[in-house]
Parts: C-alpha cells; structure tokens; sequence
C-alpha cells in the first residue's frame, strides 16, 4: 500500500520539513540526563498523548501546504518531476510513465493527469469541461484532504457543462448555464482530473480533451480577459528544532480552518497543547514543546509503518486488500489515522470508493509468501468473470521500489486496454501470466512480465459495480507454480493397507502421487491424491487402501 498516484514521492519530500531523530536527541537529551527528567514531567506526557493524535489528525495541512508550495512555486526537475502551474490553472500531464522513470509513485498508464491549487479565498472558480466520449473524472478536495464533490462520467454526465466551486464562506448567485457543486470545506482546493488514455497512439487524441478543459475565476466569467498568473503560496516551516510540523500544522489550519462543527471539541482540546487554528507552539512551555517534538517524530513513524501492516479490519480476500468504505473522505467519517496515512500520506488524495477502488496485496501471493520474479505464477478469472467494472480495469506490475519493470516488450500493465490483447482459454476462463522470463508464444499475449527480485501488483477498479463497492467479490488469487520437484520418500506397496509415517519441520506441505507401473521412474505418469498432507507438529502421515498388485507411492514437499 504504498502509493502516490499524481506521480510524486511523498515520502521524499516531506522529509525536509519532519524531525530527524537526531535534531530530536539533541534538543531532549541535552547532556544526557533533561529527556529522563522531562520524560516524568506529566505536562510531557500530556502534550506528548495529545500531540501523537493531534499530529495523525492534522497531518494533511502539513501534507497538502507541502503540495501546494512544490507544485505552484518550485519548477520540476530531471529529479523531481511534478505538477507545476499557477493558481487556479491547470498543470495537464502529456506523457506516459514508462521503466525510464524512476521516481517512484507506483504511477499508472491508464489516464493523464490535470492538476489544479485552487484559491477561492476571494471568490469562486468556474471548471468547464466538454461533451466527452470516454471516461474522465475531476477530484476535488479541500486541505484536509477529505472529497467534497466530483465532476465526471459518473458524478455528472459526459456533456459540456460548466461547474461553480465556491469556498465555505462564499454567498452570491450562480451565472446561469453554471451548475454549483457543493462547497469546499476549506478555501484551498486540490483537484485531480484523469482522463482514459486507451493506448500510447490515442495521446493526441486526450491533448485534445485537456485543451479544453478551464478554470476561470467568477469576476472573469463571460469576459476574455485572462487572470495574471498567481504564484503567492507561503512555504513549510523548516527548522530543525522538531517543532516545523507544528508551525506548518498551525499556519495550515489558520489559513484552512477543519470547519466540521462535530469536530470542533476535538479541535478547541488540541488548542490546549498549542496546536490547531489560530495557535502557536512557540508561545508554549518547554516541556510542551518537547513533548510536541516527540510527538512529532512518533507520529511520522506510525504512518509509515501503517503502510505496511494496515489494521486487521480492512478486508481482505484471497490475498488482496480492499480500500475501506469511507476512503476518500475518511476524516468526514472521524478515521483520522486512516485520512493521514492512506489518503494523504500514500494518495496525496484518494478515490471514493463508488469511483474507483484500487486492491493491492502487499506484495505477497494468496498463501502470504513473498512475491519473487524466481518464481512463476498464474491470476486466473472464471468464464465472464472478469472484474465489474464501468469504465476500465488495469492489472499493474512495480518492482519493490514502486517503480514500473523494465521489459522486453514494455508491458507494465494488462487489462480493459488494449482493447484484444488478452486471450481466453478453450473453456472460456482467462489466464494471466505474472513471471521474469517470457512464456510460450500461446501464452505471450497474456504475460505481465515481473522483475527477477520482489515486486507487487495493483489492481484498478474503475466505476467498480455494486459487488466490488459492497466488497463481496474477490479477484482471483495470485497463484504460485509448483515447480516438479524431486520426491523426498518412495515406498513400494503390494497389497492392503498402505501407512506411512515420518518426521520434518512443523507445518510442511505435501502431496502423495502413486504410480502402478514398474518401475517407478519419473517418465511414468503419477497420480495424485486429493488433499495435501501436513502437521502442526512435524509428525506427518498418510493412508491408502492398495487395490493394484504393484503400487508404488512418493511424497513429494510442495514450496
């Protein structure tokens, strides 16, 4: 679950702007004795509590001015490739990602991006759009991170229509032949267009859309003059005293109150500790302060390791991880951990689950062993079993760096599109191929090629059925090959009962196959028994009634 899907690490550029452990140590250790007596201070201890849930609630103002100030102010490098345009103008991305990018995102081939910082401390803004013959969709969120509104395929129809984007504040009228869109929470607005690219030869084709596609302020609607660009947008606090997350923090929420009355309890308790709109650390004691700091570098850790091991109560099936039900706006539904570490920290923002829904599988097959290109394995859908979706759907490979493969055949994904590439087995199911070294030409076509170490694979749902939304269907389990494999115990058995017991480690698994023929060699075919044998306590045994005069019997260890 690691993944920024507007083609940025957010991990990397957060850094400047977080504790270091060692900035830390230095302010609380002192000369080696300040963190133990700070540490039994209870004002310490009640700043620190305080200050863990404050930062996990307020984590996406330090996230989303971050954004803001990169994507606006600071012109993209070989580097550092990011969005970059003015306020309240679009950014529209022209190029597909292919291995040659390394910089991480786990980034998709599927659609182009437009982005926009919007502004509506003053007034609103107007997005037009126009008829549109295939699948798009405009996210917007307010600072918190949390959706407010879509405009789109689903939300709003493919006609050329025009949208009003109003601030929390704003009163006033609507032009006519403008739809008003419910309003942000916050005056700052992110919005994440994507259009369908079907393949490498339709861009031109998506150019096409994006140049039609705009943003006008309400003060310019219905006149040709153009807004000068604006590029006023404050940067993150970045001193290295550990309290940088909190000033950013604070500033944020000032600039972009949470504005959610039943959160406001919560928001005036963080007050008591410095923190949230209209405060300022600096003004607190030193044990606050140090038990900010804390806080802080604690915080940080705890969303990056919720990346790797989500809670218990996401649903899993056959191996892959649903999304819970209120991603994209989780913080409306009180899930402050889950707003801070999947949306904001992994997604920037993230879909709401009626528009799409993205499966991963922590890069693990379905019996939980790691995914490795040493290996080959097989996703196969029942006959018209394939995923329901409305728009598309996308199988996608990254190597462990969250980076695409690079391959013979610069394949990273398969999927809806290409239209025809996939093919179907004689009974109608599909098979997928995830393996390093290509397979046979009947099956090439269906081939998603894996790099020779660790990798993982996202599955993207888009316009997901009732069935995917209500997570009641499963993609098929990623399968690993069982490769043939030497027989670790042979026994010749002539007539009755056949028993056969030995000791190995705890919780093996194998299989017995017999034979009738002699000799027992490899070139004769085996039978296989049904089930598998194993133990949780290393003695294993198994049972046959011997009906041939010449049975032979070999236990084989499965991987």
């Amino acid at each position: 679950m690691k993944t920024n899907r507007l083609g940025t690490n957010p991990k990397s550029i957060l850094k400047p702007i977080l504790p270091t452990i060692a900035a830390v140590a230095v302010v609380l250790a002192g000369d080696g004795t300040g963190k133990a007596q700070t540490t039994n201070d209870w004002n310490y201890k009640f700043a620190y509590t305080l200050g863990v849930q404050a930062y996990i609630y307020g984590f996406p103002w330090i996230n989303m001015a971050q954004y803001r100030w990169l994507w606006v102010t600071q012109p993209p490098t070989p580097d550092n490739d990011h969005p970059y345009a003015p306020l309240n103008k679009f950014c529209h991305s022209t190029t597909l990602k292919d291995a040659s990018w390394q910089g991480g995102g786990s980034p998709n081939t599927d659609t182009l991006y437009s982005s926009a910082w919007l502004d509506l401390t003053t007034e609103p803004v107007i997005l037009s759009v126009p008829a549109i013959a295939r699948y798009y969709t405009f996210e917007l969120a307010g600072f918190d991170s949390d959706n407010f509104a879509y405009v789109g395929t689903r939300a709003t129809g493919t006609n050329a229509r025009n949208y009003l984007i109003a601030g929390p504040n704003w009163v006033g009228n609507c032009p006519a032949n403008v739809t008003p869109l419910t309003n942000s929470r916050t005056p700052y607005v992110m919005v994440a267009g994507r259009t369908l690219v079907y393949d490498a030869d339709d861009l031109t084709n998506v150019y096409a859309i994006q140049a039609q596609y705009r943003l006008t302020p309400l003060s310019y609607w219905g006149t040709t003059n153009v807004p000068p660009d604006n590029r006023n947008v404050w940067a993150p606090y970045n001193q290295t005293d550990g309290l940088a997350p909190w000033r950013t923090m604070n500033r944020a929420m000032t600039e972009n109150p949470p504005n959610v009355p039943s959160q406001q309890g919560l928001v005036d308790y963080f007050a008591q500790i410095g923190v949230g709109p209209g405060q300022d650390v600096d003004t607190m004691d030193d044990t606050t302060k140090a038990g900010l700091r804390d806080a802080a570098r604690d915080g940080w850790i705890m969303l990056n390791q919720y990346q790797t091991n989500p809670p218990a109560s996401f649903f899993v099936t056959n191996g892959w991880i649903y999304p819970p039900p209120d991603h994209g706006h989780a913080g409306q539904s009180n899930d402050f951990m889950l707003r801070a570490a999947a949306q904001s920290l992994q997604e920037i923002v993230g879909n709401d689950v009626i528009e799409a829904v993205y499966l991963g599988n922590a890069g693990r097959d379905a019996n939980g062993r790691p995914l490795s290109g040493a290996y080959t394995y097989t996703i196969t859908f029942p006959s018209n079993g394939l995923p329901d979706v409305g728009a598309f759907w996308s199988l996608t490979m990254y190597g462990a760096d969250n980076n695409f493969v690079s391959n013979s055949i610069n394949r990273y994904k398969v999927g809806t599109y290409p239209t025809n590439l996939l093919a179907t087995n004689t009974d109608g199911t599909l098979t997928i191929y995830i393996q390093h070294a290509s397979p046979p030409a009947d099956k090439a076509s269906n081939w998603l090629p894996a790099p020779a170490g660790g990798f993982h694979v996202n599955l993207r749902l888009y316009l997901p059925g009732s069935n995917i939304v209500n997570q009641t269907w499963g993609p098929p389990p990623i399968l690993k090959v069982l490769s043939p494999t030497s027989p670790v115990l042979r026994i010749q058995a002539f007539t009755d009962n056949v028993r056969v017991t030995w000791a190995d480690a705890a919780a093996l698994r194998f299989l017995v196959q017999f034979a009738t023929n002699l000799p027992a060699s490899d070139a004769i075919p085996w039978t296989t028994m049904p089930g598998e044998v194993t133990s949780a306590d290393g003695n294993y045994s198994f049972e046959d009634n011997c009906t041939a005069p010449f049975q032979y019997y070999r236990v084989q260890r499965l991987p």
